[in-house]
């Protein structure tokens, strides 16, 4: 039988020689030790004492040359920042975008460059800000180590299997960042002082309030650079946006060089030049049309949900979900474990390679249907369309139109359908402050007034601003697939045979969530009075829905309010209509299939 724990190692003793390739400049172990020395003797940087800065020089395809310092290189050459060259930034993207392969490693050389770069542009040009060496350090040590915690594939570890695999668990990959940054400032050849490591978590979390009694007090404006609380507008999203776009060919022409230099302190603020606005806006659009368009493409949330229902058979065996606690057993946990599941002749992970292995012959989960929805419905489309609602539904409308005999189901497989068959997939896409305008929370500044800073108006930026900042959408899957493959018993003894099926449930699974949107728009037991609706309009919500949701609606008592579902509209886009008003739960026309399609032929 197959081990499943990854043996922990002791990295006490590490050493700094990680074997890198990129370009370097480096000193001799005479300087380095004499700088050491100096270091200890004064508590402070010895390097310019020597008459010489211990730097090492990136090349990077976004940022061109990189250069950081000797005390942030001792953080890169550590088992805990080396770990990242092994998770790609855009988790499944590169499924459909084979190119998208640029890892966490890269995006947080970026973030730490362009933090640098802020905060020293910042010191010469606002030398009344009196900016120590301390805080260009833990600025940058903060954009370097912020996504430190970042478990496979990225995000899908933690928005989509800690919360399933560990329900009620509140652990976000923040937690695990802190968690590696404290144990990578415990090897020897690491160089950050107590109060260093306070202020660099603090940052990363962008919560002043962590050090507010400390003396003396850390300047607030730093907590904007690395995770802007207050705008959303920080080093982090500066470079994923470029890099993200880089990645895929379809590069923003957004210049963040004209950003930092735009940035200013104004009253413990960072501000902007007004004549810089629509950029942001921009920056703000770029945004949300990777969201739109990459991270949540159909295809690669798809492959999202494979990977976790490997992972979820897996659990059992191999506990993975348990070493999110243990920086020794973490460090291990990439992308790879992808690999290592499939690696294994265990009876017991058949099932887990079956699906993982489906990934790899492109026989994906089938989206059987997709809308975007109002921002304000999220909580309440999380709550009452689930995969059982969605049963309920689909059996209710092979029973009424059985009446009428207006469609032929099989009733063989409208009643095998089961939740596990059905996913339902809810992705927020916003500017980055979620339903409100970012802009409404950035101050700026002008040439003739430079230490005046407010807030804009429509007018001073565009009469075309959007009115809409946010949405959501929805997809449904179906678990199964076209897959009737040939494959070798010698090469997959262990191969599930469930795997082995034609789709029965494309149709009636979206018949059944249409009939469900088609309750839920008739109101005959649902009411709205305001956008938050109950409980599950949380923004703590889980991205998907559980599969676990409550009663049918038609099983909900009904209220007294007067604002019904049905009052939700959408624009009919003709050329000869403009803004027509039309019912907002709509079909999608461009999915539309008969009830009994099966996926096994064209619609």
């Amino acid at each position: 039988m197959d081990s499943p724990l990854i043996p922990a190692i002791d990295l006490s003793s590490a050493t700094a020689d990680t074997g890198f390739s990129d370009d370097e400049f480096e000193v001799d172990d005479f300087v380095l030790n004499q700088i050491e020395h100096e270091e200890s003797e004064s508590g402070g940087s010895a390097a310019s004492s020597v008459g010489m800065s211990m730097e090492r020089t990136f090349k990077d395809t976004v940022h061109d040359y990189i250069t950081l310092d000797h005390r942030i290189c001792r953080i890169i050459d550590t088992p805990h920042f080396q770990r990242l060259r092994h998770i790609q930034q855009l988790g499944t993207s590169s499924y459909v975008w084979p190119v998208a392969t640029h890892t966490r490693f890269a995006h947080c050389l970026g973030v730490a460059h362009l933090a640098n770069k802020l905060i020293q542009t910042l010191q010469k040009k606002q030398p009344e800000l009196r900016i120590t060496d301390e805080d260009v350090f833990c600025v940058t040590a903060a954009g370097l180590c912020h996504d430190l915690g970042h478990g496979p594939w990225s995000r899908v570890w933690d928005s989509m299997f800690i919360p399933a695999a560990l329900p009620g668990k509140k652990w976000r990959h923040e937690d695990a960042s802190e968690m590696m940054f404290d144990a990578l400032t415990k090897l020897d050849h690491v160089r950050v002082s107590e109060r260093e490591a306070i202020i660099v978590k603090a940052l990363i979390a962008g919560e002043v309030s962590r050090c507010s009694a400390m003396k003396p007090p850390v300047k607030p404006f730093l907590f904007e650079i690395i995770a802007n609380k207050r705008n959303g507008l920080d080093v982090d999203k500066f470079d994923y946006i470029a890099r993200d776009n880089h990645a895929i060919g379809q590069g923003e022409n957004i210049s963040l060089d004209r950003l930092i230099i735009s940035a200013r302190v104004i009253n413990n603020e960072i501000c902007y030049d007004i004549k810089d606005a629509n950029t942001l806006l921009e920056l703000c659009w770029a945004r949300f049309s990777l969201h739109k368009r990459i991270y949540n493409h159909k295809s690669a949330k798809a492959v999202e949900h494979m990977l976790i229902d490997g992972l979820l058979a897996a659990e059992p065996i191999m506990k993975i979900a348990e070493q999110i606690e243990d920086p020794s057993r973490y460090l291990y946990l990439t992308d790879d474990i992808k690999a290592r599941i499939q690696s294994t002749t265990n009876p017991e992970l058949a099932h887990a390679r079956s699906i993982l292995l489906r990934i790899d012959l492109r026989k994906l989960y089938k989206c059987v249907d997709f809308r975007t929805w109002p921002w304000h419905l999220r909580g309440f489309f999380r709550e009452r369309v689930t995969p059982a609602s969605i049963v309920v539904a689909s059996r209710r409308y092979a029973d009424e139109h059985a009446e009428y005999g207006s469609v032929k189901l099989d009733r063989a497989i409208v009643e095998s359908l089961r939740e596990e068959h059905v996913i339902v997939d809810v992705s927020e896409m916003h500017y980055g402050m979620k339903e409100k305008n970012p802009l409404r929370f950035v101050k700026f500044y002008s040439k003739k007034h430079p230490d005046r800073a407010t807030h804009a108006e429509s007018g001073d930026i565009s009469q075309i601003m959007p009115a809409i900042f946010a949405e959501f959408l929805s997809r449904i899957y179906t678990r199964e697939d076209k897959c009737i493959v040939l494959i070798s018993p010698l090469l997959y003894p262990a191969l599930d045979q469930a795997f082995l099926s034609v789709p029965r449930y494309y149709g009636i699974i979206q018949a059944g969530y249409r009939q469900l949107i088609k309750d839920l728009h008739e109101g005959e037991s649902l009411s709205l009075d305001s956008p938050t609706l109950s409980p599950a309009t949380s923004d703590d919500g889980p991205v998907l829905g559980s599969g676990l949701g409550g009663p049918h609606p038609r099983c909900i008592a009904g209220n007294s309010h007067s604002r019904s579902l049905s009052r939700v509209t959408s624009t009919r886009l003709t050329p000869d209509e403009d803004n027509t008003q039309v019912d907002g739960f709509g079909q999608n026309n461009f999915t539309t299939v008969p009830p009994d399609y099966r996926g096994d032929e064209s619609p």
